[in-house]
């Protein structure tokens, strides 16, 4: 492989990538008659992302049409309450340092201009419509002084005095925080900052981006840190946070108790009831995430999910549950693999009902005026835009519809492997997936084909029955791909989660990283290759990216000759370092058990640069230079010490991008990707 040398597979990544879109937010209107959604669309020649906003009538009596020109780029619809308009955010796009964004309104049906109500230089976000449609509530960041220089060597340097003050792929936060403002929706006047941080009690969080209105307009209940300690206990609670009628300072009352960690809130339509996602234990993770109701007149507090041992922090991202009219509760989970929108009764007197089913992902939704729409998504069928009705369905929209006639996405076939050396409350068996190149079939072993085993990130958060690229991408290069989600994952009860704490966790103490995990993967390989003759057992590669980039270093030491090449991407390959570096830095002894100062042995352990040594297959490292959940310093260590020992390594470096890379870095960037990864494993599973 060579920087300049054309790549064999740029065709194929360019079909798959090129025009690739998928289907975001979903916002249905007030009555229920129309749903607007967001898509974003891949422009290789561009080098860019179009996002724009889409409208449809639920009944499906009216053809869908874009509400927006997808340039600059548009996201994030909020109705108005009467149904008239939509607000909308829009962004600049282009240079990534370009953060610049603006608030607008737009006539959904009659006559009426675009109208600008907001305009920022940092970023914006949430628009929401207080129900008495006078005001629109947004959350926008508010850059320190130092941000008015152009320069870094013009600022006045930083005071840190807390942890978690970068984001990945924000950069800076702790000085650009997230505020809560109001805006008249008529465009008169000046927006007003609720969450000023001269309003803070010392030592509190001044983020505040996730918020939603009484249903009286009075107020908006906000889940926010505003205690000191908050970057220690990492604890979150709800405020009423109050605008002043004489233009003063809003007044701010907290709900919930502290200790505890909520979030989304989502106020009952008779305004007695806040619903919420969290937990009750911010120091233990990870945690299936419940749904809560708290009760404003007498402030108690109750989980109502609990018959339904499964997270509904789904991974592609949680979603705010929503109240119906009937007075019921929607909300979201995963459930091996898939991910389906449940009815929960608000007092937790019932387990949650199902209201879609199948091998399928529910990637967003929402719900009013008596419609529900999704967003489904399929392995071999990209996000499509679906209205309920009862048991039946009606397909609204398949944006990817045209992606899916060029490349025709292959589908896979589930297996399950049992769970060896079982840990408390994981007696079960592993989830597991193969995807076959177009025609071939698992059971044909007349041409064994080369194998390249995938591992998620997390490593709270699972492989899906959704669509995705990577998998697509290798099985159309002539690879059987192969996935699992083994303990540590998500999808499962929460023992399944909890498999792999620390053996120090004073909670819940499991193996730690790397035993029982690394005990489902291998079960996996050995069963796939036993059960499918497709799978050619010499010529088996593995690839994994953050968390699954940690499980790939360390299997490159520990196959057992079952592999003979592995990539590791943007991985975890040192825990101790990575606790003082990360983005997230610190918040890793919530998993471990013990923090880095007081026990690096127990983080050295782990680390699967310490067996570097062992390794004994080439390896391809793959690492962003602007990821901060992950730092390159990670890719480094590796690199070097197989280069220092000898071992044959490969080391690619991608300026400007992000932990994000593989989901949403620069078209460019992700075909080339794509291109180095195919082509090595090319190259290191050619026939023997």
């Amino acid at each position: 492989m060579s920087e300049t040398q054309p790549s064999p597979f740029t065709d194929l990544v360019s079909r798959l990538l090129d025009g690739q879109v998928s289907t975001g937010q979903v916002a249905v209107s007030p009555d229920g008659a129309q749903v607007a959604f967001t898509t974003s669309r891949v422009d290789l020649e561009g080098n860019t992302y179009r996002r724009q906003i889409w409208l449809a009538a639920v009944d499906g009596s009216t053809a869908p049409r874009p509400l927006t020109s997808g340039d600059p780029g548009e996201t994030s619809p909020a109705w108005s309450p009467d149904g008239r308009h939509l607000a909308f955010v829009s962004r600049r796009g282009g240079d990534p340092s370009d953060r610049r964004a603006s608030l607008h309104v737009i006539p959904v049906d009659g006559p009426g201009e675009v109208r600008c109500l907001v305009e920022r230089p940092d970023s914006l976000s949430s628009p929401v419509w207080s129900p008495d449609g006078r005001l629109i509530a947004y959350a926008a960041r508010v850059p320190h002084d130092r941000y008015s220089k152009s320069s870094d060597a013009d600022r006045e340097p930083r005071r840190i005095d807390s942890y978690y003050t970068r984001l990945n792929g924000e950069g800076w936060v702790f000085d650009r925080p997230n505020h809560v403002f109001v805006v008249a929706a008529d465009g008169t006047g000046s927006p007003i900052d609720l969450t000023p941080e001269s309003g803070l009690p010392e030592g509190g969080a001044p983020d505040h981006s996730d918020f939603c209105w009484s249903p009286d307009s009075s107020s908006l209940i906000v889940a926010a840190a505003r205690h000191a300690g908050w970057d220690v206990d990492l604890a979150s609670d709800l405020y009423r946070v109050t605008p002043s009628a004489d233009g003063g300072p809003a007044s701010v009352e907290r709900l919930t108790s502290g200790g505890v960690n909520v979030a989304l809130p989502a106020v009952s339509l008779d305004g007695t009831h806040i619903a919420f996602l969290g937990n009750d234990d911010p120091l233990t993770y990870p945690q299936n995430v419940r749904v809560g109701v708290l009760d404003l007149a007498s402030g108690s507090r109750r989980w109502v999910s609990e018959d339904l041992d499964r997270t509904f922090d789904v991974t592609s991202g949680a979603i705010r549950p929503v109240w119906t009219a009937e007075g019921d509760l929607l909300a979201s989970a995963e459930d091996r693999g898939t991910c389906h929108l449940f009815t929960l009764d608000p007092d937790g007197s019932t387990a949650p009902i199902p209201v879609t089913t199948g091998r399928r992902c529910i990637t967003a939704w929402d719900h009013r005026g008596g419609s529900t729409v999704i967003v489904a998504s399929e392995v071999d069928r990209p996000g499509r835009v679906i209205a309920l009705n009862g048991s039946e369905e009606r397909e609204l929209l398949n944006p990817a519809s045209a992606l899916v006639d060029r490349i025709a996405p292959v589908g896979w076939t589930h297996f399950t492997v049992p769970c060896p050396n079982p840990t408390e409350g994981t007696d079960g068996e592993i989830d597991a997936w193969i995807m076959c190149p177009p025609g071939v079939d698992p059971s044909d072993g007349s041409s064994p084909l080369p194998v390249i085993v995938n591992v998620h990130g997390g490593p709270h958060t699972q492989y899906g029955e959704g669509f995705f690229d990577e998998a697509q991408a290798q099985a159309a290069a002539g690879f059987v791909v192969v996935m699992s989600n083994p303990r540590g994952g998500s999808g499962r009860e929460q023992a399944w989660g909890q498999a792999i704490l620390g053996p120090k966790h004073p909670v819940a103490p499991g193996t730690g990283w790397g035993v029982a995990d690394l005990d489902d993967v291998i079960a996996v390989i050995d069963a796939a290759l036993e059960r499918f003759p497709v799978c050619d057992p010499r010529r088996v590669g593995m690839q994994g990216g953050s968390y699954g980039g940690y499980m790939a270093t360390l299997l490159a030491s520990r196959h057992a000759g079952r592999l003979r090449a592995v990539c590791s991407e943007r991985a975890v390959n040192n825990l101790l370092t990575e606790e003082w570096s990360s983005d997230i830095g610190t918040m890793f002894r919530v998993e471990h058990g013990v923090d880095p100062v007081t026990d690096p042995e127990e983080y050295l352990r782990m680390s699967p640069v310490r067996f570097a040594a062992e390794i004994d297959v080439p390896m391809l490292i793959i690492h962003s230079e602007d990821d901060i959940r992950c730092p390159i310093s990670q890719a480094e260590e590796l690199f070097i010490t197989l280069r220092w020992l000898g071992k044959p390594v490969v080391f690619w470096r991608f300026p400007g991008e992000t932990h994000e890379l593989s989901r949403s870095g620069s078209p460019f960037h992700r075909r080339r990707r794509f291109e180095i990864i195919l082509e090595w494993f090319s190259e290191q599973l050619a026939g023997v």
